[in-house]
């Protein structure tokens, strides 16, 4: 768990030994990207620790270890994030990622014509959970948010943000996206760094995030007496009763390489933070993607690893092998050293 301390607002984070590269730059390469890898609790430590991942040891022994993107964990991007912007060629400017650029065009709108100078962001509906000491945000994929009332909920707060200017635009039932000059430059917090903990740390200080602590005041209002929430609550669902804005910058060019994949499967279970299920995850991708890119490696084809915790990201490339270690084999890598270090 983070200890409740304020974030940072915008501040680029630290790159050891600046000449990073980009892992995999071959496009033929196998290069798996593995988000939520390692995390900053205690109780995930302990996880880690009884890990038997004997594949991904096997792996790490054969792989090289590229020079680290280190940070902490108040980043506005997570590691998962910069090592996407990193292998798009975008700059690594934290907090402002336009990813939500990019899954609007996934999701067909026509960001080809964003007007000069506007950025986009991604706006998902979300619950805002008043707890005794805090406010927390649950993961928009728990809500069972369906079309059709997503898009009832999206055409009663179109309107607040028609009013000041912004342009919306629906994408899915939890993907809304934000239109607006002020979206170019304003950085916000991944939803990934928000779910499950205190909104509060990640509402930065910029001076146009004010514009969208009211709007997010206004969404609240709006929202409290909407009957589609009256609805969902007599459904023993959640309300859907805020926003949260992230992905912002102004659209970049970028196009991953052939083989970079990024499998997402220990997220949810890292942000419930149920960490049986975030071990049979691991189990899972022992036993699956990473034997496949072990299998790779074996047959001296290119392939790239990249582990990514809360604070930093590791990647791992094929090298060719030092003489001693062809003769003395390989080294042992203890798994759970490495994730606890992410």
């Amino acid at each position: 768990m983070l200890t409740e301390r304020p974030a940072p607002p915008h501040r680029p984070w630290h790159r050891q030994a600046q000449a990073w590269q980009r892992p995999g730059t071959d496009n033929r390469a196998m290069h798996l990207v593995l988000p939520f890898a390692g995390a900053s609790s205690p109780a995930a430590a302990q996880a880690a620790a009884t890990l038997s991942l004997p594949t991904l040891e096997r792996l790490l022994a054969r792989l090289s270890p590229q020079p680290a993107d280190v940070a902490d964990e108040f980043t506005l991007s997570p590691p998962h994030e910069r090592a996407q912007a990193m292998a798009l060629g975008w700059p690594a400017t934290d907090g402002l990622l336009p990813l939500a650029a990019r899954a609007a065009q996934a999701d067909g709108l026509a960001v080809a014509d964003t007007p000069a100078g506007h950025g986009w962001g991604l706006l998902s509906p979300t619950h805002w959970h008043l707890g005794t000491e805090q406010v927390s945000l649950t993961d928009p994929a728990q809500l069972q948010l369906d079309e059709a009332g997503s898009r009832t909920l999206f055409e009663a707060v179109r309107t607040l943000f028609d009013s000041d200017g912004w342009s919306l635009q629906w994408g899915a039932a939890t993907r809304w996206y934000a239109l607006h000059p002020s979206l170019a430059t304003l950085p916000t917090a991944s939803l990934d760094r928000v779910v499950g903990r205190n909104v509060d740390l990640w509402l930065n200080s910029h001076p146009d995030a004010r514009r969208v602590r009211r709007l997010q005041a206004e969404v609240q209002m709006l929202l409290h007496s909407h009957p589609h929430n009256a609805q969902r609550e007599e459904a023993g669902l959640l309300p859907v009763n805020s926003f949260w804005l992230s992905g912002t910058g102004a659209p970049l060019a970028g196009q991953l390489p052939a083989g970079w994949q990024c499998d997402d499967r220990l997220r949810n279970p890292a942000l419930a933070e149920d960490w049986a299920a975030w071990a049979e995850a691991w189990a899972a991708l022992d036993a699956g993607p990473l034997a496949a890119l072990l299998a790779a490696a074996q047959r001296g084809e290119p392939v790239a690893l990249t582990l990514c915790g809360e604070r930093s990201a590791q990647a791992y490339t094929l090298q060719p092998r030092p003489l001693l270690r062809r003769w003395f084999g390989a080294r042992r890598v203890a798994a759970s050293a490495v994730l606890e270090a992410l």
